[in-house]
C-alpha cells in the first residue's frame, strides 16, 4: 500500500484533469440527435416516464479502462437505446493506465458515474479522499488470477516451475499490477504468512504478459478475461504452435479465499443529495442492467458494440472476453447489481488484514435501494439462473 500511495500523486493529478476534461460539474439536458441503433431484441423495460424523443439528461461514467468487453454491457445500453429510453444521454468516457477511475470519480467535478473496484474505492473513502457510493455490484466474481508455467512448458527452462498456490510464492518472482490491482495476489500470500518483498519479490508488471513470457518472472498476475488470453494466444517458438491451457498453472482468488469485489457502479454522496439525481441514478441502472441482460443473450453483437467503440485489442480477443466477463455477472442469484454480502464481506475482511483500510467502512459505503428499484422496472430475466457460459476459439494474436 504505500508504494501505490506514493504513485498516486502522480498518476491522481493526470487522472483529474482528465476527468475535468471530459465531464462537467452535474447533469445536463440537451434535445436528442435521433440516432439510434437498430431496436432491441434483449430485454425491456417498464415504461419509465422518460420518453426518448424529448430532452435527454446528459451524464457520464467514467469506465475502468480502455475500451473492451469488460464494458460492453455499457456500448450496448447507448447502442440499444436502453440509455436514450430512459432519458439519459451517456458519455463514455474511456480509462487506461494514466487513469485511475476512483480519484477522478470522487472529484466534485468528475462524472456522475464510476466503474471500479471495490478496494480502491474503501481505500480513499477511509482516507477520507471521497464519498463514492456503491450502487450496483455489477460483477459477482473476481477476474483475478495468477499465472505460471507448468512443469516442462514454457519458453526456457527454470527452476520455478509449476506454481500451483500462494504458499509457493516463497522465494519467487511473482507479478502484480500496482494502484490496488495487486491486492488478492498480495493477500493471498500473506494469508500463508509470506511477506512482499521479504519472501517473496513483488515485481511490478506491465498490463500484459511479457515478463511471464520472456521469463523474467515466475508468477503473473492475469484477468481471466484478458491477459490469460493473451498467452494463449502467443506462439510457442519450441512448437511453432500457440500455447494451450495445459501449458499453465491457473491460480483462482475466488477459491484460495482472497477474492476482492471489482466491476461496480459508484456515483457521489453529495452529488446524489441533490435533487432529482437518486431518479437519474435509478434510470441509468435500469438502462445498464438492460445492456448486460442483452450482452449475455446476444454476446456476438456486443462483441461488435466493443469493436465500435474503439478497443485496441481485436475482435478475436474481445469474443473471449465477452465469454468471460458473462460468468462474472451471470448468474446473479439476487438480481444484477445486488450486493453479494458474502463476497463484500470477504473483501473488507481481506482489506483490513493487508492493512489497506484500518477497520470496517461506513454504513454509506453501498446502498441497493436504488439498484433494487431499477429491477422492478425490468420485464426480462435479472437473475440469469439459467445462464450457461459459451465456448470461444483462441486465435493467433486474438484476430
Amino acid at each position: 500500500m504505500r508504494d501505490w500511495k506514493k504513485s498516486l500523486g502522480l498518476v491522481a493529478t493526470t487522472a483529474l484533469l482528465i476527468g475535468a476534461c471530459n465531464s462537467g460539474p452535474g447533469a445536463t439536458t440537451r434535445p436528442s440527435t435521433g440516432a439510434s441503433a437498430a431496436p432491441s431484441t434483449g430485454a425491456t423495460a417498464a415504461p419509465s416516464g422518460a420518453a426518448s424523443s424529448g430532452p435527454l439528461t446528459e451524464v457520464s461514467l467514467q469506465l475502468q479502462w480502455a475500451p473492451q468487453a469488460q464494458f460492453a454491457g455499457y456500448f450496448a445500453a447507448d447502442r440499444e437505446r436502453f440509455y436514450a429510453d430512459e432519458g439519459l444521454e451517456v458519455n463514455l468516457l474511456p480509462g487506461g493506465p494514466d487513469v485511475l477511475p476512483h480519484v477522478v470519480g470522487s472529484d466534485p467535478n468528475g462524472p456522475e458515474f464510476t466503474i471500479s473496484w471495490v478496494p480502491k474505492v474503501l481505500e480513499v473513502r477511509a482516507n477520507d479522499q471521497s464519498d463514492l457510493v456503491n450502487l450496483a455490484q455489477i460483477f459477482q466474481r473476481s477476474g483475478t488470477r495468477s499465472v505460471s508455467w507448468a512443469a516442462g512448458k514454457g519458453p526456457v527452462p527454470v527452476s520455478a516451475e509449476n506454481i500451483t498456490e500462494p504458499a509457493q510464492f516463497a522465494g519467487k518472482k511473482i507479478g502484480g499490477w500496482a494502484f490496488g490491482n495487486e491486492y488478492e495476489v498480495t493477500a493471498a500470500a500473506l494469508k500463508e504468512g509470506l511477506v512482499k518483498n521479504e519472501d517473496y519479490t513483488l515485481v511490478v508488471q506491465p498490463f500484459d504478459m511479457s515478463l511471464l513470457l520472456n521469463r523474467a518472472i515466475d508468477v503473473a498476475e492475469a484477468m481471466i478475461y484478458n491477459e490469460y488470453a493473451q498467452v494463449l494466444e502467443a506462439t510457442n517458438a519450441e512448437t511453432n504452435a500457440l500455447y494451450l491451457p495445459e501449458d499453465l498453472n491457473v491460480i483462482d482468488y475466488n477459491e484460495v479465499g482472497t477474492a476482492m469485489l471489482q466491476d461496480a457502479i459508484f456515483a457521489r454522496e453529495a452529488w446524489l443529495a441533490e435533487d432529482g439525481n437518486e431518479d437519474i441514478a435509478e434510470r441509468f441502472l435500469r438502462a445498464s442492467f438492460k445492456g448486460w441482460m442483452f450482452c449475455r443473450d446476444n454476446p456476438d453483437e456486443c462483441i461488435q458494440y466493443t469493436v465500435d467503440a474503439g478497443s485496441t485489442l481485436p475482435a478475436g480477443h474481445q469474443a473471449w472476453m465477452m465469454n468471460e466477463i458473462n460468468p462474472l455477472i451471470w448468474p446473479s442469484p439476487d438480481g444484477i447489481g445486488q450486493m453479494p454480502v458474502a463476497t463484500w464481506d470477504q473483501t473488507v475482511q481481506v482489506a483490513i488484514d493487508a492493512a489497506i483500510i484500518p477497520g470496517e467502512p461506513d454504513e454509506g459505503a453501498y446502498r441497493t435501494d436504488l439498484a433494487e428499484a431499477a429491477r422492478a422496472g425490468i420485464e426480462g430475466d435479472v437473475n440469469g439462473t439459467g445462464f450457461v457460459k459459451g465456448t470461444v476459439e483462441v486465435t493467433p494474436g486474438g484476430v
